[in-house]
């Protein structure tokens, strides 16, 4: 790839510079450290527009200069139909660099990676294993084979129902088991390197059938790779009043050929530490051999020898417990009709487990295992013929999973900053992904292998182009690399990662794990309680507020620091499942800020947006997350029947040409957002023509992007009148979701669209859709309209009808100064113009924030040691760090060498 200077890929961008062709060219290099034995890798790389072509080939080499095998496929297209991203897919493990040319693929070798279906099952060998996937029934992996021999047999996914919340005394509710059933068995990729396969079903339970919780389970294979790759979705339809999950989980049976003593059971610990014995462990002189997991022949003490005083003990049963994220404990017993036995515990367990023989067995880990918990593995009948393995996600030894929302009554806006809504904190429709990680051995493992692979599933695998290379492709909007070549620019990222080091700290020493809340942050601080407002309505898990996630993700892009990799990933995957709905009437729209991660009244497409996702998508291939991405493309629908402003704005007589009211901002940013998605996803044109369709409809209007209706206020806000607010209103329109078109409201005092200003406009996503989109569609008159947005800003409607007609309004930025999201638009309105006055704007902002500054806290006003920052919230961190992080990017050689004093107090941009 052409690497270019900062401003002319910041340009590009913008769609002021043409892309010169570039040759199919690019190295790639691991995320973070080399993995430890050779392992099945999928990523993403991006191409400059024009430069690659549909149908093209690629060649990988190895940092050796060795030819890899490599399977390559589209993940988007350019609007002239040349590739914007490939999938690529190989088997590796030294450290890199590697190199992707144009070129015929290498040959996959000896191993082979093959496919084959019949009557109820699907075969596929990776040459290292072979497995059977059941098409129907409750297994879902029938079998896997190592070398001929049966490792490992009905792989399913098992749970308890517990009809009710655990009592504070009396009688436990009742419990019923469930488990998978298969209804849909695909196979969305069978290339040389990698293969997928996708079941989707529902579980049933045991005793009255009854089918609920929806999942879908994508299988990974790769050519010579024994490992299988498992991403597991269930989505939540109960009743969260009475369906309560006692248990979740991956269960497994695990055949058993040799004596007792040459069976082994292990678990994984912290920082590569690993707790190994025999079912039969040996006295003071035992065979080293065995506790290597070797095979030994016995002695006079050990075997089954039923009525036999002079034996050791045998053991059964095992289990690891995670029950917080500071610890977790080791037990085991002889037989069910025997006491548990203490054997070790620690703090974080690394989420791995193995059960087997000297002829083999199964290692099974859980990504991200102690963060979240409640975790744990069980391992029952060892010393039978058969053991069985489970993963649990959820432990039965845990509270039973309650759903509920965490009041029985309302708080208010005014009171908690939460938007109450009768019958709308619902889980229904929510869902979790979790991955794990199969490998089946031919032996007991050496312990430092099973280490290996307890680090190897805890972490994605991901080989990934330089932050320089992919910025000069145009991707992702408006971004820089890291760039500390002046002091204004260090000073600058010196915050930047000031900050970012203060969330990390705070997610660790705050511990903001657990199950469904695992990569969140908290909204904001109580600096007099010196806590997180982890219990007060709408200030607690922020879900996707002002741009969180797209903040994460833009720092890891510019940076390709693993550690921001972690938590943009942590974060997506949260968000994503959590705060959006999967199905039922809400299907494409998210859950605002809240105690409870569903629990907000506000259901809200700009919370669920596709433009949160792209980044993880397209850089890791991760098809989970192309599903959700996808389902946002229902989100218009769910709009029209949760109309966004139906307590902020009264409902107005409606044209019978529309169904539904949206806002321009952010709604309809959102919905074009998603389309340009799904466009560059297929290449399909008609989302293109839904987009313009939207377009068309704004620039009729008379105030472009600014036009709208005053709000009307609302009892439960604090007015209880309709009547203008000062400019400040919504950008409501009407919507035709079978045509994307717009359609004006009359203001009810004006009888006229009117300009308005909102303050959600841009913040929660709009800017970064818009800095694509505009380039993209390629249009002068819409390009024109959102440069006007960002240089008038606050401007009165007099200078915007003006301005339409002289386009040179405002030149003195007077306008944008104070508007929400202000310095990023003057820094975009720079760049388009050169005009210094926006430049001065943007390069004050960067003088006034602060970033985080943490002091140490410690002793009675504090449960444990921490930090806290004055004045950060994650309002302002994401908003001041896209802000910042864009401004670096747009104003090139206007920004000083350094920065001059702060003009006046910091303000915290994104509060609200």
């Amino acid at each position: 790839m052409i690497i270019k200077s900062m401003w002319v890929a910041a340009a590009l961008a913008l769609g002021c510079a043409t892309v010169a062709a570039a040759p199919a060219s690019v190295t790639v290099n691991w995320v973070g450290d080399a993995p430890a034995m050779p392992t099945g890798v999928s990523w993403g790389v991006p191409w400059a527009q024009g430069t690659v072509q549909k149908g093209q080939s690629f060649a990988l080499k190895g940092p050796d200069g060795k030819a890899l095998p490599l399977q390559a496929w589209p993940l988007a297209y350019w609007p002239d139909g040349s590739l914007k991203f490939t999938g690529f897919a190989t088997v590796a493990q030294a450290a890199g660099p590697y190199v992707i040319t144009a070129g015929v693929v290498a040959d996959s070798g000896p191993a082979k990676l093959t496919v084959q279906s019949g009557s109820g099952w699907i075969d596929v060998g990776t040459g290292a294993a072979q497995v059977r996937v059941a098409t129907r029934g409750t297994d879902l992996i029938q079998s896997i084979r190592i070398d001929g021999r049966e490792v490992a047999k009905n792989g399913r996914l098992v749970g308890l129902l517990q009809q009710g919340p655990d009592p504070e005394q009396g009688a436990m509710p009742a419990r019923a088991p469930f488990a998978s059933n298969i209804d849909k068995v695909t196979v969305e990729q069978s290339g040389p390197v990698r293969a997928v396969i996708k079941v989707d079903g529902k579980h049933r339970l045991a005793q009255g059938g009854r089918s609920w919780l929806p999942f879908s389970l994508r299988l990974y294979f790769y050519a010579g790779d024994p490992s299988i790759r498992v991403v597991h979705t269930f989505t939540y339809d109960g009743d969260q009043q009475k369906d309560f999950i006692r248990g979740l989980g991956l269960r497994f049976t695990v055949p058993l050929r040799e004596d007792v003593y040459n069976r082994h059971v292990a678990f994984g610990g912290q920082d590569g530490g690993l707790w190994m014995e025999s079912l039969q462990p040996g006295d003071l002189n035992a065979d080293p051999r065995q506790v290597a997991g070797q095979k030994i022949d016995g002695g006079p003490f050990y075997g089954r020898r039923d009525g036999e005083k002079e034996q050791l003990a045998i053991w059964s049963d095992y289990k690891l417990t995670q029950p917080t994220p500071n610890g977790f404990n080791i037990v085991k017993r002889t037989n069910a009709q025997s006491t548990w036995v203490f054997a070790d515990g620690g703090r974080r367990a690394s989420g791995l487990a193995f059960v087997g023989d000297v002829s083999g067995g199964l290692a099974l880990s859980v990504k991200d295992f102690w963060q979240s918990y409640p975790t744990a593995f069980d391992i029952r009948r060892a010393d039978s013929r058969e053991a069985e393995l489970t993963a649990w996600l959820w432990s039965p030894d845990a509270p039973a999973m309650d759903m509920r929302h965490y009041a029985t009554r309302a708080h208010g806006l005014r009171a908690t900053y939460e938007d109450v809504q009768a019958g709308m904190s619902q889980a229904y429709g929510v869902a979790r992904t979790s991955e794990f990680t199969l490998t089946p051995t031919g032996a007991v493992p050496a312990r430092s292998r099973l280490a290996a692979l307890a680090k190897a599933g805890g972490a994605r695998a991901l080989l990934s182009a330089s932050p320089a290379a992919i910025h000069a492709t145009g991707v992702f909007g408006v971004w820089a690399p890291v760039d500390r070549s002046t002091p204004a620019r260090a000073a600058v990222e010196d915050k930047l990662d000031a900050t970012l080091a203060f969330y990390k700290q705070q997610q660790d020493e705050r511990h903001w794990y657990g199950f469904w809340t695992y990569g969140d942050f908290i909204h904001s601080y109580n600096f007099k309680r010196h806590v997180w407002n982890y219990d007060h309505g709408g200030y607690a898990w922020d879900n996707t507020e002002l741009g969180t996630v797209l903040w994460l993700w833009t720092s890891y892009l510019r940076s390709g620091r693993a550690d921001l990799f972690r938590l943009a990933e942590a974060l997506a995957r949260n968000t994503s499942e959590t705060n959006v709905y999967h199905l039922g009437p809400m299907l494409g729209l998210g859950s605002r800020h809240n105690v409870v991660k569903w629990g907000d009244g506000s259901k809200e497409g700009r919370i669920s947006q596709a433009a949160h996702w792209r980044p993880f998508y397209y850089l890791t291939t991760d098809e989970r997350i192309g599903d959700v991405m996808r389902e946002q493309l229902q989100s218009d629908k769910a709009m029209v029947r949760y109309d966004p402003m139906r307590l902020a704005q009264p409902v107005l007589p409606q044209d019978p040409k529309y169904p539904g009211r949206i806002r321009l901002g952010p709604d309809w940013y959102v919905l074009a957002g998603n389309w340009m998605t799904e466009w560059e996803r297929t290449g399909d044109t008609r989302w293109r023509q839904r987009i313009e369709a939207g377009v068309d409809s704004i620039l009729a209007m008379p105030y472009w992007l600014r036009s709208g209706v005053n709000n009307g206020l609302n009892p439960d806000i604090g007015g209880g009148k309709i009547g203008p607010l000062k400019g400040r209103g919504s950008m409501t329109v009407g919507y035709d979701p079978a045509s994307g078109k717009l359609f004006p409201i009359p203001d009810p005092i004006a009888h006229a669209q009117v300009p308005v200003l909102y303050n959600l406009s841009t913040i929660q996503g709009g800017a970064q859709v818009m800095f694509e989109l505009v380039p993209l569609l390629g249009r002068k008159d819409f390009a024109a309209a959102w440069l006007q947005y960002a240089r008038l800003g606050e401007a009165p409607g007099e200078v915007l009808l003006k301005d339409k007609a002289t386009g040179t309004e405002g030149a003195d930025a007077q306008y944008v100064e104070k508007a929400q999201g202000g310095p990023r638009l003057a820094a975009y309105a720079y760049a388009q113009t050169r005009n210094p006055a926006f430049a001065r704007i943007a390069i004050a902002n960067m003088s006034r924030w602060r970033g985080a500054s943490p002091r140490p806290l410690a002793g009675p006003d504090v449960l444990n040691p921490t930090g806290e920052a004055l004045g950060v919230s994650t309002n302002d961190a994401a908003q001041s760090g896209l802000t910042m992080i864009e401004s670096l990017a747009l104003l090139g050689d206007a920004l000083p060498n350094e920065l001059p004093p702060s003009p006046s107090p910091p303000e915290r941009p994104g509060a609200k």
